[in-house]
């Protein structure tokens, strides 16, 4: 038996439970079938097959998940940080113990090779980890003392906050966003995307079992215009944390308006990597490979942009045809693979259109531009390279969202800065030159929130992650996350002895 053969073994074992199921919420800590009586078929995009049904939930379902956190909030906001610490430090020891379970549902529910999703479940449990550490501190604040006066400041939850994740990464990019709330001492509704919704309710019951209490986290399934819509507008819910679209990243925006909620929302990207003609070429054409083809490119950090200073523009766009010939498309279970299925149909249409509009801007296609007949029915798409482009395409200036890499040459650092800036998106930049000067001339000039110089998108968790203009408000990492999740209250403190001011004595 091949090593494929072995994974798809064990992963039709993982997902024995689901097939064939009708997948509903987690409410109160307990599986609930749902009020609501539409469900949607969950798709593998492996070969298209029917993972399970999917409950949409509806008004009430959303109203019991809400009223449950709410309820559940007092007690768990009162608990001591060392009390939160233990249990989070349970539910990290919970999620590595069932890693393989994870990373082999999610390779089936998303299309990500088992090559990047075999970590996904080690990083969750690192980010409950590393929030663990943090929540008996959380409410720590300064102390500023003044003549006569001292001012000191806590930090105090918000409340009972809905958290919406997408179908990219889902079981990492959920744990980023609970870990942070919990570890505050907010409860959670947790919508997941319903493209790939089956790990966000491993991630319910293992976060149960390791003794987060009943509503502390709760689970509601379904379509984000309908759940998720109900979700971001019911008054129980204090602040809404979102992962996704720019466009649905506004609707929240109003939708939670009228109750005066707080958003933090991370959206999308067309983020620009700039190579001078002085980088290290080697190390920067790994980079950018790594950064657009893995995931399937399905990632908002992509490096989708590649902007080239024209003396190295041939050569360099050779290289990267020569790398995208030696990438593997297949069965994201196999260890070899390096580029799986896209998430969806729908998804697939997107991006297959991108070829299309493509050559009717006239854009010169070195490598890939057509889906991959031979895995069919699964959604497979060849790794893409656009050469030739202008920043005025609308394939330079879109978000694919998929294994498409866009090539546009530059002449000199003005021109590259314009370029990197002539866009809606502002999430990520990629810089790379060994002109120390240039390399933070660029960097302070860029619009994007986060900047790597000679690097990819390496995280550290401490760092504050998210971007500028249409890719996102608010912070992620550290105690920026708690900025989000926590209101600061300062307490002015008298002495007694300064002089108070009369009137109508």
């Amino acid at each position: 038996m091949s090593t494929l053969e072995a994974n798809i073994h064990k992963a039709t074992a993982y997902l024995q439970r689901f097939r064939g199921a009708r997948l509903g919420h987690f409410i109160g800590g307990k599986a609930e079938g749902g009020t609501g009586r539409r469900t949607v078929q969950n798709v593998s995009p492996v070969d298209g097959s029917v993972l399970n049904e999917l409950a949409c939930g509806d008004e009430r379902d959303v109203d019991a998940a809400a009223t449950a956190a709410r309820n559940a909030f007092p007690a768990w906001r009162s608990k001591s940080g060392e009390e939160r610490r233990a249990i989070l430090h349970r539910v990290a020891d919970a999620i590595e113990a069932r890693r393989e379970e994870i990373a082999f549902i999610e390779c089936m529910d998303s299309g990500q090779p088992l090559r990047f999703m075999s970590g996904a479940a080690l990083r969750g449990a690192e980010n409950f980890r590393f929030y663990a550490d943090r929540a008996p501190g959380a409410a720590e604040g300064l102390s500023l003392p003044v003549s006569e006066h001292m001012n000191y400041t806590v930090r105090q939850p918000i409340g009972p906050v809905a958290v919406i994740t997408p179908w990219n990464t889902p079981f990492m990019l959920s744990t980023w966003k609970i870990a942070p709330a919990l570890a505050a001492g907010c409860t959670v509704v947790h919508k997941p995307a319903e493209w790939s919704p089956l790990t966000a309710m491993l991630l319910a019951e293992i976060m149960t079992g390791a003794g987060v209490p009943p509503g502390v986290v709760n689970l509601v399934n379904g379509i984000g215009e309908e759940a998720g819509k109900m979700l971001t507008e019911h008054p129980a819910i204090r602040a809404t944390a979102f992962i996704g679209e720019s466009k649905t990243g506004s609707h929240i925006m109003s939708q939670g308006a009228p109750t005066l909620k707080r958003v933090h929302l991370e959206l999308g990207g067309k983020n620009p990597v700039v190579v001078f003609e002085d980088a290290d070429l080697d190390r920067a054409l790994d980079a950018a490979v790594f950064m657009i083809y893995s995931l399937n490119g399905e990632r908002c950090t992509s490096s989708s942009r590649l902007l080239l200073q024209r003396s190295i523009y041939d050569r360099f766009v050779e290289r990267i045809v020569g790398r995208i010939g030696s990438l593997k498309v297949g069965h994201p279970l196999d260890p070899a693979t390096d580029v799986g299925p896209l998430i969806h149909p729908r998804h697939l249409d997107k991006v297959l259109g991108y070829f299309k509009l493509a050559r009717d801007e006239g854009v010169n296609i070195r490598a890939g531009g057509a889906r991959v007949d031979s895995l069919e029915p699964g959604y497979y798409v060849q790794p893409t390279l656009f050469a030739n482009a202008t920043n005025a395409m609308r394939v330079a200036r879109e978000e694919i969202f998929g294994p498409v890499l866009t090539v546009i040459p530059f002449a000199d650092e003005a021109e590259a800065l314009a370029l990197a800036n002539d866009t809606a998106y502002g999430l990520t930049a990629y810089i790379w030159t060994s002109d120390l000067g240039r390399a933070l001339r660029v960097a302070h000039r860029v619009d994007a929130g986060m900047v790597w110089v000679n690097s990819e998108n390496n995280r550290h968790l401490p760092t504050p992650f998210g971007g500028m203009k249409a890719s996102g408000i608010g912070r992620d990492g550290g105690d920026y996350s708690f900025d989000f999740y926590m209101e600061t209250k300062n307490i002015c403190l008298a002495h007694g002895t300064h002089r108070v001011p009369k009137l109508g004595a």
